[in-house]
């Protein structure tokens, strides 16, 4: 029957080019802060498990504050980082004669010409923004609006263009990445300019150590679950408009991929109510704090998970695990994410779909993703998470052959993906539910059994898809799962007619799950609704 599976959905990724993450530590150096207890610890958990070679740790006195002045960065990081570059051979330089351009005379750079790393990687207690220069006074070309005029950025991005350091580039406002959308990997080099740059970071040393170890398990079993995306319904004539279309255009490639894809597009954010359960990528926007199912202590965040709210100041501090956004996101479990250390202007904030679209189908590194997906250099944007990470490598074809023959659980999501996909591409309810009827898994699933209801609803089979509904509770969902077939349960014995059972199945989802944000509002349904000895009267 899986067999058949696979022949029905054959997978998006077929069409996608089999791009391999071949990348390993021996391309990337680790750098962390002789500062900060717990900065090296990272660095040498992160190369131990990446088989980073020795010789490229590097550790450097930096201040322990978020913030370093420009001459901080300068004096104690950029400059140091490529001279250790170039010293210990990891890149070679050649002089380059630069011709007349913009009304500057002919003269000689180094460029580099061969590299043999690709990545950098900030440890826990690096820096993580350049506070403004006031003694800079660089004349802003004229064509630089006013909000842009302005030298401040993260690190992370500053330190991106190393590779040019000897042509002496405007520091005032952001530098165009000429990387930005890339297909080929190979463009993401140095002697191309750029050198990629991400942060193992967060609001604790274990935090930080932690994001090596999800990326790993996902690489390893695959990263499953579901996808959730809060767009904001605006209109094309608002000045924020783009920001919606890349967050609907990154949910509609991960629907085309068979994730189970949910997508809210009122002007709020999701609720705090809102079950999100099984989280393996979260796109969202435009809340300065976190907020919703994130702002609760436990986040359903699977292992490998991309998460990532646009906002302006969502990085303005990693170390805190309750304000902005990154911080949180990492502090709950998300195992990648992106975010701002200052404003951007929406325009220079990572495109969320370039990202999503490299990630996934191209099967780019997240480090490779993150920095196609940046319209500029020298900004405000911070990459945090294990720049190799790669959980896409396969097709969804070698993993449920692979998961099938590990007797994994997880095969339950490739099987899912793909019952998705075929959905896509002209099957109907009745037929998938079909499939699903007869494959082993199912009986055994609460997400696939959740998912023979839900066809069921949709074709109007009530009876059928409560008995189904009612089963997948008995399959040790996951909690937030269990509150969302709950809800969904009553509702359809609402519309049946049994209010009765409704109220019982509402009753039964506040004790479970007692400390549930909806719990008043579930708590007014069941008062409206009449009890069980009411009925049994007549």
């Amino acid at each position: 029957m899986k067999k058949v599976l696979v022949q029905l959905a054959f997978f998006s990724f077929v069409l996608a080019p089999i791009l391999a993450c071949a990348d390993d530590g021996r391309e990337v150096v680790v750098v962390y802060n002789k500062r900060m207890p717990g900065s090296k610890e990272v660095a040498e958990y992160y190369a131990q498990l990446r088989q980073v070679p020795e010789r490229q740790i590097f550790g450097f006195a930096l201040t322990t504050n978020d913030v370093m002045s420009r001459a901080e960065f300068r004096n104690d990081l950029q400059l140091p980082l490529a001279h250790d570059l170039e010293a210990y051979g990891l890149w070679k330089l050649a002089r380059t004669m630069i011709p007349v351009t913009n009304g500057e005379p002919k003269h000689v750079v180094r460029q580099i010409v061969a590299s043999k790393i690709r990545y950098a990687v900030l440890c826990y207690g690096v820096p993580l923004k350049i506070a403004s220069d006031p003694n800079l006074h660089e004349v802003a070309p004229a064509t630089l609006s006013a909000p842009l005029r302005r030298d401040d950025a993260s690190v992370d991005s500053e330190l991106a263009w190393l590779p040019l350091l000897d042509t002496k580039p405007p520091l005032m406002g952001p530098m165009p990445n000429w990387n930005y959308g890339v297909t080929n990997t190979a463009l993401l080099n140095p002697t191309n300019g750029i050198l990629m740059v991400a942060r193992l970071d967060g609001p604790s040393a274990d935090i930080a150590r932690g994001l090596v170890d999800k990326a790993l398990q996902a690489e390893r079993d695959g990263l499953w679950g579901r996808a959730y995306f809060d767009a904001r319904g605006l209109a094309p004539t608002n000045p924020l408009y783009l920001g919606d279309q890349w967050i609907l255009t990154a949910a509609e490639i991960c629907r085309g991929l068979g994730f189970q894809t949910f997508v809210d597009d009122r002007p709020d954010t999701f609720p705090a109510d809102f079950p999100m359960s099984q989280i393996a990528i979260y796109c969202g926007w435009y809340a300065g704090e976190v907020c919703g199912p994130f702002a609760q202590p436990k986040v359903e965040f699977m292992p490998g998970a991309f998460a990532y709210h646009l906002h302006s100041f969502s990085a303005a501090t990693l170390r805190d695990p309750n304000n902005y956004w990154v911080g949180p996101l990492l502090a709950r479990g998300a195992t990648c994410t992106m975010g701002c250390v200052n404003e951007p202007y929406l325009g220079l904030t990572p495109n969320i779909a370039v990202f999503i679209s490299r990630f996934t189908t191209s099967r780019f590194t997240f480090g490779e993703a993150a920095w196609a997906a940046q319209p500029a250099l020298s900004w405000q944007t911070t990459v945090v998470g294990d720049p190799l990470y790669c959980p896409f490598e396969r097709t969804d074809e070698a993993w449920l052959q692979e998961l099938e023959a590990r007797h994994s659980p997880l095969v339950d999501w490739a099987i899912l993906r793909s019952i998705n996909i075929a959905f896509l591409r002209g099957r109907l309810p009745g037929q998938l539910a079909d499939i699903l009827v007869n494959l082993p898994e199912t009986a055994q699933s609460a997400v696939l059994t959740e998912k023979l209801a839900d066809y069921y609803s949709a074709e109007g089979r009530r009876d059928a898809a409560i008995a189904t509904y009612e089963k997948a509770l008995q399959l040790d969902p996951s909690p937030e799962q269990r509150i969302r077939l709950r809800l969904t349960l009553g509702k359809l014995l609402q519309l049946k007619g049994s209010d009765a059972e409704a109220r019982l199945d509402y009753q039964q989802l506040l004790n479970e799950s007692p400390d549930y944000p909806g719990k008043a509002a579930i708590e007014r349904e069941i008062i409206s609704l009449p009890s069980p000895d009411a009925n049994s009267k007549h």
